[in-house]
């Protein structure tokens, strides 16, 4: 089973370091940010399972962070990292959708059992397809290929397998370009053209017999970038 993903987003230096010291220990990987701007553009962009969220950060404050995050993942799970005198503040992120709260000074046993608790009562999200369905055919990971009712074939390779994969765990919500190149290309989308992300989507809706003129499987939603449509969003 793959490791759940936990983005901790914490100004303290030892405090950060000793949380993502606990988690690495505990079997989980790690996302780390010190900064408010930093941590915002990590936490719309990055794919992960869990969010800790200090609220008093440089930049931006973690209150500003989690209302941007509710903006595009309304069921991310999130965690607030407070003081004790922010108890305003707490009840602010709660009201905003935070689903729990560790109050520092803290230790490690409980921030653990909180973070168990947060995953383990959270939507299970699909961390590895091998198929997805989709109007007139299937497209297979494991063969690596779209297979058709009428029997043809079409191979796909590992960059579309990437792509359409990402798009389909986020089934329902636009991805934006930038997401996609920090997220399936993994590289920072700061100055580097995201024409490849287009070309990239066109290429596979040829191998998904997706009608470009009228996409019912990735959609292109204005403005923000593409979209794997849920039976919902199909025509």
């Amino acid at each position: 089973m793959p490791q759940q993903m936990i983005l901790t987003i914490e100004d303290d230096p030892a405090i950060r370091r000793g949380i993502c010291d606990a988690l690495g220990y505990a079997g989980y990987r790690v996302l780390e940010s010190g900064d408010g701007h930093d941590g915002l553009e990590m936490a719309v962009r990055h794919d992960y399972d869990l969010l800790l969220l200090d609220l008093v950060l440089p930049g931006k404050d973690g209150l500003e962070i989690l209302r941007e995050v509710r903006k595009t993942r309304p069921t991310q799970p999130v965690i607030i990292l407070s003081a004790r005198g922010e108890e305003d503040d707490r009840v602010e992120g709660l009201k905003l959708g935070a689903d729990d709260y560790v109050v520092k000074p803290f230790s490690v046993k409980e921030l653990l059992a909180r973070v168990e608790a947060v995953l383990r009562r959270s939507p299970e999200r699909p961390t590895d397809l091998d198929e997805v369905h989709f109007p007139g055919g299937l497209a297979d990971f494991a063969r690596r290929e779209v297979q058709f009712a009428d029997g043809e074939r079409v191979e796909l390779s590992e960059r579309e397998i990437e792509l359409l994969r990402y798009l389909v765990k986020n089934g329902g919500r636009a991805i934006a370009r930038d997401e996609l190149l920090a997220n399936v290309w993994r590289i920072s989308p700061q100055g580097v053209s995201t024409r490849t992300i287009d070309m990239h989507v066109a290429r596979l809706r040829e191998k998904l017999r997706d009608d470009p003129t009228d996409p019912q499987v990735l959609l292109t939603v204005r403005g923000k970038g593409y979209m794997f449509a849920s039976d919902g969003d199909q025509e």
